[in-house]
């Protein structure tokens, strides 16, 4: 599935993430206070040592907060800003994981390669900003105008806010 960066408010970005954080948090720590009780409740020894039921119980409420997260949370909208960031930091990792192979390509002047670049620091620049990050901003400039200047020269659009996975898989064939 294809991902597009979208602009995006940093300090509104922020604020949605803290609280969405926030709500997940506290559904993780209410769970472990109910499972933690109630496995010692119901297995427990008056006065014995409960620590392994204890810690049954924060594990049960860790998979329970994923599956709430990941099957109730992720669909609603106080979600989307913190969706909208993972989804962004994972079409990232997956260009850092071959990004071997794009350097390589970008060499030879490839297209594909090309794009998948120009996307990265269009992902990372946003990512930079909604974080708050800019001396990380700063450092990669000169190699963003660089590989910008490059593309111009070869009449490829600049504009590379969409990401397809199915390009990292035709870079992997390539190889």
């Amino acid at each position: 599935m294809a991902f597009v960066i979208k602009p995006l408010d940093p300090e509104q970005y922020r604020q949605q993430t803290r609280r969405s954080t926030l709500l997940v948090a506290g559904s993780f720590v209410l769970l472990t206070l109910v499972c933690s009780t109630l496995a010692v409740q119901l297995f427990g020894q008056p006065g014995g040592d409960n620590f392994r039921l204890n810690l049954a119980g924060v594990i049960v409420a860790l998979a329970l907060t994923i599956a709430l997260v990941r099957g109730v949370f992720w669909s609603q909208p106080w979600m989307a800003a913190a969706v909208y960031g993972w989804q962004l930091k994972r079409s990232l990792m997956r260009v850092t994981n071959v990004m071997h192979q794009v350097t390589a390509g970008v060499k030879v002047e490839d297209p594909l390669s090309m794009k998948i670049l120009r996307f990265y620091h269009l992902g990372v620049s946003q990512m930079h900003q909604l974080d708050g990050n800019s001396s990380e901003h700063v450092q990669m400039l000169a190699e963003i105008n660089q590989h910008q200047e490059k593309m111009q020269a070869l009449n490829i659009p600049l504009e590379q806010t969409r990401f397809d996975p199915e390009w990292i898989k035709q870079l992997e064939r390539r190889a």
